[in-house]
Protein backbone atom coordinates (compact mmCIF):
# COMPACT_ATOMS: atom_id res chain seq x y z
CA UNK A 1 0.00 0.00 0.00
CA UNK A 2 1.71 3.11 -1.25
CA UNK A 3 1.14 6.86 -1.43
CA UNK A 4 1.61 7.85 -5.07
CA UNK A 5 0.78 11.55 -4.98
CA UNK A 6 -0.25 14.28 -2.53
CA UNK A 7 -2.59 17.11 -3.54
CA UNK A 8 -3.59 20.25 -1.67
CA UNK A 9 -5.62 23.34 -2.48
CA UNK A 10 -7.21 26.42 -0.96
CA UNK A 11 -10.88 27.32 -1.46
CA UNK A 12 -11.72 29.36 -4.54
CA UNK A 13 -14.88 30.99 -5.76
CA UNK A 14 -16.48 29.72 -8.97
CA UNK A 15 -19.72 30.55 -10.75
CA UNK A 16 -22.01 27.52 -10.93
CA UNK A 17 -25.58 27.55 -12.17
CA UNK A 18 -25.83 31.35 -11.90
CA UNK A 19 -24.45 31.65 -8.39
CA UNK A 20 -21.04 32.03 -6.80
CA UNK A 21 -19.83 29.01 -4.84
CA UNK A 22 -16.75 28.60 -2.67
CA UNK A 23 -15.10 25.20 -3.05
CA UNK A 24 -11.87 23.48 -2.06
CA UNK A 25 -12.27 20.57 -4.48
CA UNK A 26 -9.55 21.82 -6.84
CA UNK A 27 -6.29 20.21 -5.67
CA UNK A 28 -2.79 20.36 -7.12
CA UNK A 29 0.13 17.95 -6.56
CA UNK A 30 2.93 18.98 -4.21
CA UNK A 31 6.51 17.75 -4.14
CA UNK A 32 8.61 16.80 -1.14
CA UNK A 33 7.64 16.31 2.50
CA UNK A 34 4.51 18.04 3.77
CA UNK A 35 3.16 18.24 7.29
CA UNK A 36 -0.02 16.32 8.01
CA UNK A 37 -1.87 17.99 10.85
CA UNK A 38 -4.97 17.05 12.83
CA UNK A 39 -7.32 18.96 10.51
CA UNK A 40 -5.54 18.88 7.15
CA UNK A 41 -2.30 18.95 5.24
CA UNK A 42 -0.28 22.17 5.16
CA UNK A 43 -1.62 24.25 2.29
CA UNK A 44 -4.97 22.50 2.18
CA UNK A 45 -8.31 23.86 3.36
CA UNK A 46 -12.01 23.04 3.00
CA UNK A 47 -14.59 25.64 2.05
CA UNK A 48 -17.76 24.52 3.86
CA UNK A 49 -16.79 23.15 7.26
CA UNK A 50 -20.37 22.12 8.05
CA UNK A 51 -20.01 19.15 5.68
CA UNK A 52 -16.30 18.98 4.80
CA UNK A 53 -13.17 18.72 6.86
CA UNK A 54 -12.97 18.33 10.62
CA UNK A 55 -10.99 15.78 12.59
CA UNK A 56 -12.70 12.77 11.00
CA UNK A 57 -12.20 14.06 7.45
CA UNK A 58 -8.68 15.43 7.67
CA UNK A 59 -7.47 13.62 4.54
CA UNK A 60 -9.36 12.23 1.57
CA UNK A 61 -7.86 9.11 -0.03
CA UNK A 62 -8.64 7.91 -3.54
CA UNK A 63 -7.23 4.68 -5.03
CA UNK A 64 -5.34 5.10 -8.28
CA UNK A 65 -6.90 1.83 -9.48
CA UNK A 66 -10.19 3.67 -10.04
CA UNK A 67 -8.73 6.00 -12.64
CA UNK A 68 -8.73 3.41 -15.45
CA UNK A 69 -12.47 2.65 -15.25
CA UNK A 70 -13.27 6.33 -14.95
CA UNK A 71 -11.15 7.07 -18.02
CA UNK A 72 -13.13 4.45 -19.93
CA UNK A 73 -16.44 5.91 -18.74
CA UNK A 74 -15.43 9.54 -19.31
CA UNK A 75 -13.72 9.56 -22.72
CA UNK A 76 -11.94 12.78 -23.52
CA UNK A 77 -11.87 13.97 -19.90
CA UNK A 78 -8.40 14.65 -18.50
CA UNK A 79 -7.89 12.84 -15.20
CA UNK A 80 -4.61 13.79 -13.52
CA UNK A 81 -3.99 12.67 -9.96
CA UNK A 82 -6.27 14.70 -7.72
CA UNK A 83 -9.05 14.84 -10.31
CA UNK A 84 -11.60 13.66 -7.74
CA UNK A 85 -10.52 16.16 -5.12
CA UNK A 86 -8.40 13.70 -3.18
CA UNK A 87 -5.44 14.61 -1.01
CA UNK A 88 -3.81 11.18 -1.25
CA UNK A 89 -3.75 9.15 -4.46
CA UNK A 90 -2.76 5.61 -3.49
CA UNK A 91 -1.93 2.16 -4.83
CA UNK A 92 -3.08 -1.09 -3.21
CA UNK A 93 -5.32 0.70 -0.72
CA UNK A 94 -8.81 -0.31 -1.83
CA UNK A 95 -12.29 0.01 -0.32
CA UNK A 96 -12.96 -3.74 -0.25
CA UNK A 97 -9.71 -4.44 1.62
CA UNK A 98 -9.47 -1.69 4.23
CA UNK A 99 -11.73 -1.57 7.27
CA UNK A 100 -13.28 1.38 9.04
CA UNK A 101 -11.15 1.77 12.16
CA UNK A 102 -7.94 0.32 10.69
CA UNK A 103 -4.85 2.25 11.77
CA UNK A 104 -1.73 2.95 9.70
CA UNK A 105 1.59 4.75 9.86
CA UNK A 106 2.40 6.87 6.83
CA UNK A 107 5.70 8.71 6.93
CA UNK A 108 5.94 10.21 10.42
CA UNK A 109 2.15 10.37 10.85
CA UNK A 110 -0.39 7.88 12.17
CA UNK A 111 -3.92 7.76 10.76
CA UNK A 112 -7.18 5.84 11.07
CA UNK A 113 -9.83 5.11 8.40
CA UNK A 114 -13.13 6.74 9.41
CA UNK A 115 -15.73 6.69 6.61
CA UNK A 116 -16.40 6.58 2.86
CA UNK A 117 -16.86 9.71 0.83
CA UNK A 118 -20.35 10.70 -0.24
CA UNK A 119 -20.03 13.31 -2.98
CA UNK A 120 -21.81 16.65 -2.91
CA UNK A 121 -22.75 18.92 -5.81
CA UNK A 122 -19.21 20.35 -5.89
CA UNK A 123 -17.97 17.22 -7.65
CA UNK A 124 -20.34 18.30 -10.42
CA UNK A 125 -18.61 21.68 -10.45
CA UNK A 126 -15.22 19.98 -10.81
CA UNK A 127 -16.38 17.97 -13.83
CA UNK A 128 -18.82 20.52 -15.22
CA UNK A 129 -21.58 17.92 -15.05
CA UNK A 130 -24.12 17.55 -12.21
CA UNK A 131 -24.79 13.94 -13.22
CA UNK A 132 -21.32 12.84 -12.11
CA UNK A 133 -22.45 13.02 -8.48
CA UNK A 134 -24.95 10.16 -8.81
CA UNK A 135 -22.61 8.20 -11.06
CA UNK A 136 -19.81 8.50 -8.53
CA UNK A 137 -22.00 7.32 -5.67
CA UNK A 138 -23.45 4.38 -7.58
CA UNK A 139 -20.00 3.28 -8.79
CA UNK A 140 -18.97 2.44 -5.19
CA UNK A 141 -15.55 3.80 -6.08
CA UNK A 142 -15.92 6.15 -3.15
CA UNK A 143 -12.49 6.54 -1.64
CA UNK A 144 -12.40 7.22 2.07
CA UNK A 145 -11.37 9.64 4.79
CA UNK A 146 -8.63 9.46 7.39
CA UNK A 147 -8.40 11.00 10.84
CA UNK A 148 -4.94 11.92 12.10
CA UNK A 149 -3.86 10.22 15.31
CA UNK A 150 -0.33 11.58 15.23
CA UNK A 151 0.86 14.56 13.21
CA UNK A 152 3.98 14.29 11.07
CA UNK A 153 5.64 14.70 7.70
CA UNK A 154 4.40 12.64 4.76
CA UNK A 155 5.71 12.39 1.21
CA UNK A 156 4.74 10.77 -2.07
CA UNK A 157 6.42 7.37 -2.19
CA UNK A 158 5.75 6.59 1.47
CA UNK A 159 4.17 3.24 2.28
CA UNK A 160 1.20 2.63 4.57
CA UNK A 161 2.33 0.44 7.46
CA UNK A 162 -0.53 -1.35 9.25
CA UNK A 163 -0.66 -0.63 12.98
CA UNK A 164 -3.92 -2.33 13.91
CA UNK A 165 -7.02 -3.80 12.32
CA UNK A 166 -10.46 -2.95 13.66
CA UNK A 167 -11.94 -6.11 15.24
CA UNK A 168 -15.33 -5.60 13.58
CA UNK A 169 -13.78 -5.96 10.11
CA UNK A 170 -16.27 -3.71 8.33
CA UNK A 171 -14.79 -2.60 5.02
CA UNK A 172 -15.33 0.77 3.43
CA UNK A 173 -17.17 -1.07 0.68
CA UNK A 174 -19.48 -2.69 3.26
CA UNK A 175 -20.54 0.78 4.40
CA UNK A 176 -21.11 1.88 0.80
CA UNK A 177 -23.30 -1.17 0.13
CA UNK A 178 -25.40 -0.52 3.23
CA UNK A 179 -25.64 3.18 2.38
CA UNK A 180 -26.99 2.34 -1.07
CA UNK A 181 -29.69 0.13 0.46
CA UNK A 182 -28.24 -3.38 0.21
CA UNK A 183 -29.53 -5.58 3.02
CA UNK A 184 -26.81 -7.23 5.12
CA UNK A 185 -27.83 -7.60 8.76
CA UNK A 186 -24.48 -9.02 9.78
CA UNK A 187 -22.48 -6.15 8.28
CA UNK A 188 -24.93 -3.65 9.77
CA UNK A 189 -24.59 -5.13 13.26
CA UNK A 190 -20.82 -4.99 13.01
CA UNK A 191 -20.86 -1.46 11.58
CA UNK A 192 -22.84 -0.19 14.55
CA UNK A 193 -20.02 -1.37 16.83
CA UNK A 194 -17.25 0.52 15.02
CA UNK A 195 -16.12 3.29 17.35
CA UNK A 196 -14.72 5.71 14.76
CA UNK A 197 -17.69 5.50 12.38
CA UNK A 198 -19.57 8.79 12.94
CA UNK A 199 -22.96 8.58 14.62
CA UNK A 200 -24.64 10.20 11.62
CA UNK A 201 -23.57 7.27 9.47
CA UNK A 202 -24.92 4.76 11.98
CA UNK A 203 -28.29 6.52 12.15
CA UNK A 204 -28.55 6.59 8.35
CA UNK A 205 -27.63 2.92 7.99
CA UNK A 206 -30.24 1.94 10.56
CA UNK A 207 -32.89 3.92 8.69
CA UNK A 208 -31.89 2.28 5.43
CA UNK A 209 -32.29 -1.16 7.00
CA UNK A 210 -35.82 -0.32 8.15
CA UNK A 211 -37.14 0.54 4.68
Amino acid sequence: MKLLSIQVGLPREVVWQHRTVSTGIFKEPVEGPILLRTLNLDGDRQADLTVHGGTRKAVYVYPSEHYAPWSAELPGVELPWGAFGENFTTAGFLEDRVHIGDRFRIGEAEVVVTQPRTPCFKLGIKFGDPAIVARFLESRRSGFYLAVLREGLVEAGDSFEPLGEDPNRVTVDDICRLFLGERDDGALARALKVGVLPQGWKVHLLRQSER
